[in-house]
């Protein structure tokens, strides 16, 4: 599939919803999917790597999925801290919808999902997660960045995966530069071609 339907708001190919078998949180779970939308045949290996080695999310408060595809990141966020509410945020509508839908079919009704316009802009998260969309362009990509990470609650850890050939390292040497002393920016791990980096705002 031409990866750009998944950056268009209304993607360019029918929706045809399919059932996903997946493991979630080690439970087997059969969601939904479809084409349009970023890995829609399962969990793509930087979200695996992302999902087994971030810590826990904060326990409540509000949490962030920045590109939530159908879901992977948000429900996972929603299984580990159920006090908590998951805001999924995608800027192609189709990715929502599902992301919604399979939120429903896990029973779970802590997860919204919404265009990045429509996150109240006062909201502060205790935690973001997220497999950044890097082919989008380094422009966009810091674009992106410079909207949510200043959202981060004093406190507050962003873990980002990042493909080491696909500038890893120099994302988080431009990170470091671009937010200043009031945040940490670091490399937590490496596994499977993958950097996780984590921002942590300090004041």
């Amino acid at each position: 599939m031409d990866q750009a339907h998944y950056f268009n708001a209304e993607p360019g190919v029918p929706d045809v919803r399919r059932p996903l078998a997946v493991v979630l949180e080690g439970r087997e779970v059969t969601l939904r999917t479809s084409a349009g939308i970023f890995s829609p045949d399962g969990i793509d290996k930087g979200t695996a790597v992302l999902l087994a080695q971030a810590p826990d999310p904060a326990p409540e408060g509000h949490l962030l999925d920045i590109g939530c595809g159908w879901g992977p990141i948000a429900l996972t966020m929603a299984l580990r801290s159920p006090a908590a509410t998951v805001h999924a945020v995608d800027v192609n509508r189709r990715s929502l919808s599902l992301t919604l839908e399979n939120a429903t079919l896990l029973g779970l009704e802590n997860v919204s999902a919404q265009l990045p316009e429509d996150v109240d802009p006062g909201l502060r998260f205790a935690t973001i997660w997220s497999n950044p969309p890097i082919r989008i362009g380094k422009a966009e990509l810091h674009a992106l960045l410079r909207l949510w990470l200043p959202r981060l609650a004093v406190g507050g850890e962003a873990w980002l995966v990042v493909q080491k050939n696909l500038g890893a390292d120099s994302l988080a040497r431009w990170l470091a530069e671009e937010l200043g002393g009031a945040y940490d920016v670091a490399r937590a791990a490496t596994s499977k071609g993958f950097r996780l980096l984590v921002v942590t705002r300090r004041s």
